[in-house]
């Protein structure tokens, strides 16, 4: 009877202290700033958090799902390739081999010509919602690519194919990552 308690408390200790070292790998991590979203969900949400390059309003939101939304804007989807002119600071571009430095005043607020389209400002309106949509809104955009502005017509540059294939918690984390950003009014100045 011993020999099976002492084998099952030795079994135990050492499980316990394989999740604590685990914890502690993914810790230390953080702290230097790897983070493997496959090893650690919330470390997408760090990241998101990380990258964020505007101030976040977080009242009456879910900091989690705020986070996870930064990372699939900021990390993953390159929203601000299109919906920020320019994109970058001068002096601020990666493309030349500059440190990145994005156009914080501009973040988001559209103007970017692709030919006859300009890309949207998706900050938050005045009742903070993203571009104006409620969410079923939005996920009606990214799930169909229908524009809200022209109804019956399908958005012709925005990759809404890709994105259709979100899941729903991904585009409420979008959704409420865009709710969180500073609301600005339209890019003044649009051009490619």
């Amino acid at each position: 009877m011993k020999r099976k308690v002492t084998a099952l408390l030795c079994t135990s200790l050492a499980v316990m202290l394989s999740a604590a070292a685990s914890r502690a790998d993914r810790d230390d991590d953080r702290h230097h700033g790897h983070f493997d979203a496959a090893r650690d969900p919330d470390a997408r949400v760090l990241i998101g958090f990380k990258s964020s390059p505007v101030p976040l309003d977080l009242r009456g939101k879910n900091p989690a799902l705020v986070g996870l939304g930064s990372y699939l804007v900021n990390a993953a989807g390159g929203c601000n390739d299109c919906h920020t002119h320019p994109s970058y600071q001068p002096g601020g571009d990666p493309f030349l081999g500059q440190p990145e430095i994005i156009n914080v005043e501009q973040y988001l607020t559209g103007g970017r010509q692709f030919g006859p389209f300009t890309s949207a400002n998706i900050t938050p309106d005045e009742l903070g919602r993203p571009a104006g949509l409620t969410f079923e809104d939005f996920e009606h955009l990214i799930r169909t690519g229908e524009d809200p502005d022209e109804p019956g017509e399908l958005l012709q540059v925005m990759p809404w194919p890709v994105y259709s294939h979100l899941s729903q918690r991904d585009l409420q984390a979008i959704y409420s990552y865009l709710s969180a950003i500073p609301s600005r009014p339209d890019n003044p100045a649009p051009g490619p």
